[in-house]
């Protein structure tokens, strides 16, 4: 039986194994498990051995995170993929068009804020003769301190 699991884990990865070929720090993939993204087993001498589909996961989770999706967002959706084998192009498809619309909204409040940002620092204020157009009486003052008018989805 001893022999059996132990073949059983020679499918699996060391934590080091999925850092070296994903490219990613072994505290890297602590942290994703920490946070549900991705999950391991144990070995007998209590090790974690990652399934073979996280290489594609971590890889994944990666793009995702440089595209500044959150990791909670990530990970509900990688909750919905298939366990036990390799993302498929078609769950990227459906990954990369849940997360789509999101980041249409983003680039289009990031290029607002990039055409403002030479004119107005987001009614903070320091530009006395934009703002009165923009903020007349400073009514955003009223909500607070610190620049919101750039933020504007």
């Amino acid at each position: 039986m001893a022999g059996t699991l132990s073949a059983k884990f020679q499918r699996y990865l060391s934590v080091g194994e999925v850092a070296r070929r994903s490219g990613v720090a072994v505290s890297a993939i602590h942290f994703y498990e920490r946070k549900g993204l991705i999950h391991s087993i144990r070995s007998e001498g209590n090790q974690r051995r990652f399934g073979r589909d996280v290489l594609r996961l971590v890889s994944i989770i990666k793009v995702a995170q440089r595209t500044g999706i959150p990791l909670a967002e990530i990970r509900d959706a990688l909750a919905n993929l298939p366990d036990g084998r390799s993302p498929s192009a078609g769950d990227w498809q459906k990954l990369s068009a849940r997360w789509r619309d999101d980041l249409d909204a983003r680039i289009a409040r990031l290029t607002r804020l990039r055409d403002q940002l030479g004119d107005c620092i987001g009614c903070g204020c320091l530009s006395m003769k934009d703002c009165p157009l923009r903020n007349p009486w400073d009514e955003l003052g009223e909500d607070g301190p610190g620049p919101r008018l750039l933020d504007i989805s």
